[in-house]
């Protein structure tokens, strides 16, 4: 795992996506009589508990957040915590948990057109064909909710679409965050996104939940959201965020599949090509390999390595093992060797 930060990058967000995708079939059904604001701020309220409550059982892997850090934070709390989670649930409830999972997709597509857009993260032709594949199949998905038109809208799915996007964007602006502590982030970004979409659903006077429903979308908040965005910071620490939200992808296939057990028969052969074209479209990106001469410029730089990792060779007096955080500068440097766009290897193509 040390040796390959690919790999790690790939089963951290592996893991981050099961996290996610085994929730959104549940919320469905724990926010049937919830409005979406609040179905949205339990979901972020518990992912910003778990963080607190697991602060002293958990070691720092990242570095303190600062005041620089808050804009940052602000946007991802808007787009991610309040935007993203509201129009899910509002879809959710009007479009199904099967169809609605795999509409999700779509947010690594997105994803990877602001990654690339953003940070000049390298896309090449593995990568566009299998942004195209996916797209196709979010294609696929939405001919079964046209066949469906009595049981599954088109403005359900068109907001699931919309959050997707609202979450693209989200990741493309924690793509600066990655090297932060996790749990800093996860309950700074919850903490705020619970706090607007809690005041806005009094506000607009939505329902209160009943107990069960507090408690059962605390829980998915806890586990899909918190936990599952602390394993997505850490993928995108290591695999940048064009890779880690392809990897992600594969979380709305386990959503899918959890939902039509529980009895969601809303999706037809079209819906299965579409999952079988993203399949495909994430097959391709895991597989991608990239290697060639680069170049790093002297940089003085803080966050948190190790040094048999080929690129931290400064020395510590006394010696020092193991992953650790501090200031230091690397020297220009010229090699190649198989990378992904991590903190060290962000340079454009």
């Amino acid at each position: 795992m040390r040796d390959s930060p690919i790999a790690s990058g790939v089963l951290l967000a592996a893991a981050s996506a099961i996290s996610f995708g085994v929730t959104t079939p549940l919320i469905a059904r724990l926010g049937a009589q919830v409005g979406p604001l609040t179905i949205a701020a339990l979901l972020y309220a518990g992912a910003a508990l778990l963080s607190i409550v697991m602060r002293p059982f958990v070691a720092r892997s990242g570095r303190a957040l600062t005041r620089a850090a808050l804009p940052r934070l602000f946007l991802i709390a808007l787009f991610g915590a309040a935007l993203a989670p509201t129009l899910l649930a509002w879809g959710l409830l009007r479009a199904g948990a099967t169809s609605s999972s795999l509409v999700l997709n779509f947010e690594a597509v997105f994803t990877v057109l602001l990654a690339r857009i953003v940070y000049g993260e390298h896309v090449g032709r593995r990568v566009a064909i299998a942004a195209f594949v996916m797209l196709v199949g979010g294609a696929l998905v939405g001919l079964d909710a046209a066949r469906a038109w009595q049981t599954v809208p088109i403005a359900g799915l068109a907001a699931v679409l919309a959050a997707t996007a609202s979450w693209a964007m989200d990741n493309t602006v924690t793509r600066g965050l990655a090297e932060e502590e996790p749990s800093d982030v996860v309950a700074a970004k919850g903490g705020l996104g619970a706090a607007v979409t809690a005041c806005l659903a009094l506000v607009l006077g939505e329902p209160a939940p009943t107990r069960w429903a507090v408690l059962g979308l605390l829980v998915c908040g806890a586990t899909g959201y918190g936990l599952s965005l602390r394993l997505y910071l850490l993928a995108q620490r290591r695999i940048g965020a064009v890779r880690t939200s392809s990897v992600f992808a594969t979380g709305p296939f386990v959503g899918a599949a959890l939902a039509w057990m529980l009895g969601d028969r809303h999706a037809g052969p079209a819906t299965a090509l579409g999952a079988i074209a993203f399949g495909v479209g994430v097959y391709l990106h895991l597989t991608e390999r990239h290697s060639h001469v680069h170049v790093h410029a002297p940089v003085e730089h803080e966050h948190m390595h190790r040094h048999d990792d080929g690129h931290h060779e400064h020395v510590h007096e006394p010696a020092f093992a193991g992953e650790h955080s501090h200031p230091h500068r690397h020297e220009r440097t010229v090699h190649e060797h198989g990378h992904a766009p991590d903190i060290h290897h962000s340079h454009r193509h």
